[in-house]
């Protein structure tokens, strides 16, 4: 559905309007396309503190494609290593870096501190780093005109080349609607990529849910990105599921996420293994805890949370899922800042973030699979279409973008944990909101 608000914004009667009522003044964002890979313009590289980085997070800062120019007027990208940041008073080196340059960054620009975990011996440390993620989420809400900011933390001796992958998500337009964002790596050493425009080529990848909007998006993000793509949805779906298909040269799957042979029939769909495993499917059954029956109650469990633990469980133990492989799951900003009459959906999509916390770094370490999440926002898709009029506004205006994200949003943060570059990104739940006002 178009946002006609985002459209007035653009218009000089519009912005004026807006203006003079105080009204949020969303920028269009400037999104990933083949006439747009990359953002427009340099790369600033800044240091607050002692860095013992700077030689592989400058490699990592080349790997991006933008240009790192130490005199840019007018940056696209500004990077901040604060990883020598290690007392309250080192954080002024913060200020003095970003304070001259962030009011002259280009619309729609980027801004990635990196930090380090907060040490559990030093607390001086400690402090100092966490600091960093409260300034980040700050300065998320307050940049406008379409930047973002995140926070991305690298332990003490990452492999070379840990934090490409991210830096490269980041510091493009594929990132457009995420923001706030912290985003702690591990040591893990990337996995190659033969092509790094093509990241999955030979890989087989599974979205269910994939009959359309969302599901639909993540599966043709993947198939961009090289991979084969199987897309699973209830046989109910079966004619988008086909048309989905058809359109990404993808191999069509209907079936019941729910039952009891679903990861049987899975692992018989990929006879050579899945290197990529996306849980999409969802549903909502939403009510007031005090008028919800137990079946709507337990249908949302069922196939949001119970159908992912089952599948995956199956998946990881009989060996269908590859060596290097990636599963992404779908949780909610609901399930982190809870929703009126979504007890039930809430609960699912917390649940994932369980899931991810307690299994990515044991399938990690016994498999070699990585498990991460997405937490959608306010989503332009057919569902947000049928709320009424006040509330979309609503959902659509509160966040520090002022607008709806779009379903290749959500895609581009799946493709991106897919990555075979991505190996040393576990755990995570990342945010795809726009830095909404909802949760922290």
């Amino acid at each position: 559905m178009a946002d006609r608000y985002l459209h007035l914004t653009g218009t000089a009667p519009g912005r004026f309007l807006t203006r003079r009522l105080g009204l949020p003044q969303p920028t269009p964002l400037r999104r990933w396309s083949l006439e747009t890979p990359r953002l427009d313009g340099p790369l600033l590289h800044l240091t607050a503190g002692d860095s013992a980085i700077t030689e592989e997070l400058a490699k990592a800062l080349a790997a991006t494609g933008l240009t790192v120019d130490p005199q840019a007027a007018r940056p696209a990208g500004i990077v901040l290593d604060a990883t020598g940041v290690t007392s309250a008073r080192g954080l002024a080196e913060v200020h003095a870096a970003l304070h001259p340059v962030v009011r002259s960054q280009a619309p729609g620009g980027r801004i990635v501190v990196i930090g380090t975990p907060p040490s559990t011996e030093d607390h001086h440390q400690a402090a100092a780093q966490q600091a960093l993620e409260g300034f980040v989420r700050s300065l998320g809400k307050e940049i406008g005109r379409g930047r973002t900011a995140q926070l991305v933390r690298i332990p003490a001796g990452a492999a070379p080349g840990a934090a490409e992958s991210t830096l490269r998500f980041l510091l493009s337009p594929r990132s457009a609607y995420v923001s706030g964002q912290v985003i702690e790596l591990t040591s893990a050493a990337p996995d190659p990529e033969a092509d790094r425009d093509a990241p999955l080529t030979g890989r087989t990848a599974l979205v269910t849910g994939a009959a359309r909007g969302i599901g639909a998006s993540v599966a043709s993000v993947l198939a961009r990105e090289g991979a084969h793509v199987i897309v699973l949805d209830v046989p109910r779906a079966g004619d988008d599921l086909a048309r989905t298909a058809d359109r990404l040269g993808a191999t069509a799957l209907p079936l019941d996420i729910t039952a009891p042979d679903a990861a049987a029939r899975i692992a018989a769909a990929a006879p050579d293994g899945l290197d990529v495993l996306v849980h999409n499917a969802g549903i909502t059954r939403d009510r007031r805890l005090a008028n919800m029956p137990a079946d709507r109650w337990s249908q949302v469990i069922d196939v949001n949370l119970d159908s992912v633990l089952r599948t995956t469980d199956e998946l990881l133990t009989s060996g269908a899922l590859n060596r290097g492989g990636r599963i992404v799951a779908t949780s909610s900003i609901a399930g982190i800042a809870g929703n009126n009459g979504q007890t039930n959906y809430a609960a699912s999509k917390a649940g994932v973030i369980g899931l991810v916390r307690s299994l990515g770094p044991r399938a990690a370490a016994e498999h070699g699979v990585t498990v991460n999440a997405v937490a959608p926002g306010f989503i332009e898709t057919k569902m947000t279409a049928a709320v009424p009029f006040f509330i979309r506004e609503a959902g659509r205006r509160m966040n520090s973008l002022s607008q709806g994200g779009l379903p290749a949003d959500v895609a581009e943060a799946v493709a991106w944990f897919a990555q075979p570059g991505s190996a040393a990104v576990n755990g995570q739940v990342l945010r795809v909101c726009g830095q909404s006002l909802l949760g922290a």
